[in-house]
């Protein structure tokens, strides 16, 4: 059976890392005059934390767009801590006579080289490979009202390939040719992707699907293209029954949750330490700035729906009247100092007391507003599900949508608030970190 493209060029990606840190590392080690004979085994442990980093940001997936700035700075920033993950696993748990102990700055150089030698040969093949499948179509199965709002979709995520529309809505000649040149290669496909619909195919259809299938087309119902491309689930799947679905199970699990409840007193702990002269120099800023208080306190719903005060560098002017309660762009509302903390996404700090608490977590969905909740609760349908866990300071709606301002974009956000809850690990957890440092280095706040 011939191997999946998409699995041949992570294949490829990982025997490339491997290699790439094997060959820089001796590179280094020989130009720094470190040791006369080449390491081979020692250097298993930075190769397979590089792959464990990179595999994080998905920089071996074949829908990374790899040619962005965007991933670009994260494989850059998972490089780094993959430095990090390195030097701590060398000198702090590993034993005395490990062959990287006797340099740090072999570790540090080789990465620096590695970080962007990996970057660039992914850049190239993702350029490669961009051309081959700039031919290759998505074929969606269902009715014209589906096919525009998915091709809608679509659009807004930056879809890159062509959209061809089976369409099963009147007359079911067209679909069956659309299935019969795909079978005979006349039409080059990425993926075929299946409305789920009660309407009641003709059995020869359903069959033609499934061979499709097992000769190697990639086949999706919408449900699962939305969840393996977008990482997000669509809300019209949802139903009052849904969470009772199969696939909550670890984000509920007592062993994981008391895991992670006990990450977060840790790294919260770590981080009020680490930060507190920001969070000291953001303070006295601020009350330069207006004389008022540094803090702002707000009610906001935490886990099952259980109310608590957040706290947040002020960011706003003071003001006794009603808010509104969305940041506009250029808010004249932000204060010049709010302006930067908002950018950095330093306002968040306080919040590191709500985890120690344990009225929140480092990662979760983000924590609303009551005045607010109770309005989505009434206009979205199944709202309350995002309440299963507790909120976060960051989250996989907030690394995945920009920061939304009314009920069309908290729509979106709880889609991928509910993959989030839906497909809870550790490592969806590292990588909403890597996300978030990228978010945060660079100033996509507001």
């Amino acid at each position: 059976m011939a191997i999946n493209p998409h699995r041949r060029s992570s294949l490829l990606l990982l025997a490339a890392d491997i290699a790439s840190v094997v060959l820089v590392f001796n590179l280094v080690i020989h130009l720094r005059g470190v040791s006369s004979e080449p390491l081979e085994w020692p250097l298993l442990a930075p190769a397979l934390v590089l792959v464990a980093s990179l595999y994080l940001i998905d920089g071996y997936g074949a829908r990374a767009d790899m040619l962005s700035l965007d991933y670009a700075s994260v494989h850059l920033i998972a490089s780094f801590f993959a430095a990090l993950a390195t030097l701590l696993l060398t000198f702090a748990v590993i034993s005395v006579g490990f062959e990287l102990q006797s340099s740090r700055a072999v570790i540090i150089l080789a990465f620096g080289i590695a970080g962007p030698f990996t970057l660039a040969y992914r850049r190239a093949l993702y350029e490669r490979s961009s051309v081959s499948r700039g031919g290759r179509n998505i074929v969606f199965v269902g009715d014209k009202e589906d096919f525009d709002i998915f091709s809608g979709e679509c659009s807004r995520l930056g879809t890159q390939m062509p959209l061809l529309h089976a369409d099963i809505s009147n007359r079911y000649e067209s679909f069956e040719a659309v299935l019969e040149s795909i079978a005979q290669a006349k039409i080059q496909v990425e993926a075929i992707v299946v409305k789920e619909t009660g309407r009641e195919l003709p059995p020869e259809i359903p069959m033609k699907l499934v061979q499709l299938y097992f000769d190697g087309i990639p086949t999706y119902t919408l449900e699962i293209f939305n969840q393996v491309y977008w990482r997000k689930i669509p809300l019209y799947r949802i139903n009052p029954i849904w969470v009772l679905q199969e696939g909550f199970s670890v984000a509920r699990e007592p062993v994981f949750e008391r895991i992670k409840r006990g990450a977060d007193v840790v790294l919260s702990v770590i981080g009020l330490v680490a930060f507190s002269p920001v969070v000291l120099a953001a303070a006295i800023a601020i009350k330069l700035g207006d004389g008022g208080p540094f803090l702002f306190l707000q009610t906001r719903i935490g886990k099952h729906k259980v109310p608590f005060r957040l706290a947040k560098l002020r960011t706003m002017r003071v003001s006794d009247g009603p808010q509104d309660p969305y940041t506009r762009q250029d808010d004249v509302r932000v204060t010049r100092v709010g302006r930067f903390l908002r950018s950095a996404r330093l306002d968040e700090l306080p919040q590191l007391w709500n985890v120690l608490g344990g009225e929140m977590s480092l990662i979760g969905p983000r924590a609303e507003w009551d005045r607010l909740v109770g309005e989505y609760e009434r206009e979205i349908p199944c709202y309350h599900f995002r309440h299963l866990v507790k909120p976060g300071i960051t989250g996989w709606a907030q690394v995945n949508y920009r920061y939304g301002s009314g009920v069309q974009d908290t729509l979106r956000k709880l889609e991928y608030d509910l993959y989030y809850i839906r497909n809870f690990s550790f490592m969806l957890d590292a990588s909403i970190v890597l996300k978030t440092l990228h978010v945060m280095l660079f100033r996509k706040g507001r």
